[in-house]
């Protein structure tokens, strides 16, 4: 058995513990839960807001002081991104590529009115990568065949390694001009959701950034997925860990 195999094996238990405490009824964790989720993805793109002063802002509609409307909005739409995943995992709705562009016009809501839910006109550049994402005249036929595999081929694969690399080949993608990771986080998240796992939550310190970006990195540039889909894989068992934890079932 891979590592890979063990580590999947190792999470489809916990899991059967989760399901074993269903319903989850504590409102106050999920929301304790997504509102760490927010500001740990927010915080891997830069925005500068605490966990407390997340919380203020999106379940209080407080503002802070020194904080830049952007950041603001950062915070809410992600949180309603996150409300929008839940009900789509709720509905078991079908993951297709209009669904994908959904989550984005949500993530972009109010701060890019013009780009929100839209693909890139325009060529980009990844700040610290040496990956450069497709031409924007190829990213609507990548698209459409990101969303025909989510639909078809991927469904064969196991949730947690569907997830990981549903978030990997969006992000290679790029085919936003901003918010690809934050949707592809999104995504993710939609798809473990679905089948009953907890939310994957990768921390937004420095050492769990440059890992994430390093395994992202390998896959644009060596073509080698396994380093990501254990990353994630490993983000998948510990979340769920936390969540039996805190529901005092671990």
């Amino acid at each position: 058995m891979s590592e890979l195999d063990q580590l999947l094996a190792q999470i489809d238990s916990l899991k059967s513990r989760l399901d074993d405490v269903r319903p989850l009824t504590s409102v106050q964790l999920q929301q304790a839960m997504d509102i760490a989720y927010t500001y740990e993805s927010n915080r891997i793109e830069g925005n500068t807001l605490t966990l407390r002063e997340t919380d203020l802002v999106v379940n209080k509609g407080l503002t802070v002081g020194g904080k830049s409307m952007r950041e603001h909005l950062e915070a809410i739409n992600h949180y309603e991104a996150i409300l929008y995943i839940r009900e789509l995992a709720g509905q078991a709705a079908t993951l297709d590529e209009r669904q994908v562009r959904s989550i984005h016009a949500l993530v972009l809501r109010g701060i890019d009115r013009d780009n929100a839910g839209r693909y890139r006109s325009l060529p980009v550049m990844i700040a610290g990568s040496r990956h450069l994402p497709p031409q924007p005249w190829a990213v609507p036929k990548l698209m459409e065949a990101y969303g025909l595999w989510l639909c078809g081929e991927s469904l064969e694969l196991h949730p947690v390694v569907r997830a990981a690399e549903a978030h990997e080949r969006l992000v290679t993608i790029h085919p936003f001009l901003d918010g690809n990771g934050r949707t592809a986080r999104l995504v993710m998240n939609l798809i473990l959701l679905s089948h009953g796992y907890a939310i994957a939550n990768i921390p937004g310190d420095t050492d769990s950034r440059r890992a994430y970006y390093d395994a992202l990195e390998k896959v644009n540039l060596a073509g080698d997925r396994s380093g990501f889909i254990m990353l994630i894989a490993g983000h998948v068992r510990d979340a769920i860990q936390t969540l039996l934890q805190r529901l005092g079932a671990a």
